[in-house]
């Protein structure tokens, strides 16, 4: 019973694929009328169209980059400047010392009353853990005038807070910190990538 299917080939040979142009005029319901072209789903139209199909979407851009360029440049983006070189930077509302070192149980009383004698402060957040509700080790307090917190920070910066010793610095700065509170595990830059062991042959 398994002989008696017919087999079927999937594959069209030349003398079974037409011209339209060649096509001869069979009646529909002939068997011998063309069957209806198949659509296929990876080119998107009839099997046999030699027509490249476009393609859309992001990274299938057809104008030149010249032309991408041109249009980019006559549009004002906003940037800050970096004049200065390293140093400290305003933010939108006053200048922000960070105040690392914090003890634990310290209220914001106790920064108020240590900062407060060099000016003004805005603003102090002093973050809280949720889990325990101590305080996480760190505070930004907030001045009007850069000579307030560059005082704060030249007179405070070592002292204790709390029999806590605390460090002071710029919260916001535009290079790498020029003063005496830098980054205790900042990685020289390397000049060349590491290589992989030659082949051996």
């Amino acid at each position: 019973m398994a002989n008696d299917a017919e087999a079927v080939d999937f594959e069209p040979e030349e003398d079974d694929l037409m011209d339209e142009d060649g096509a001869v005029d069979v009646d529909a319901s002939s068997p011998r009328a063309p069957h209806p072209k198949l659509k296929s789903a990876i080119t998107g139209g009839a099997s046999t169209s030699l027509a490249p199909k476009k393609t859309k979407g992001r990274g299938f851009r057809e104008e030149a980059d010249a032309e991408r360029q041109s249009r980019l440049a006559g549009r004002d983006f906003d940037s800050l400047g970096t004049e200065g070189g390293p140093g400290a930077q305003r933010s939108i509302e006053g200048w922000i010392i960070l105040v690392t070192g914090v003890h634990e149980e310290a209220q914001e009383d106790d920064l108020q009353n240590a900062f407060g004698e060099f000016g003004d402060i805005k603003n102090l957040h002093l973050n809280l853990d949720r889990r325990t509700g101590f305080v996480k080790g760190y505070a930004l307090i907030e001045y009007e005038k850069f000579e307030e917190a560059q005082d704060a920070i030249a007179s405070m910066n070592g002292d204790k807070i709390l029999e806590q010793t605390v460090s002071i610095d710029w919260a916001f700065c535009n290079g790498p910190s020029t003063g005496p509170f830098k980054r205790k595990n900042a990685r020289t830059a390397r000049t060349h990538r590491s290589r992989s062991p030659r082949r051996r042959y």
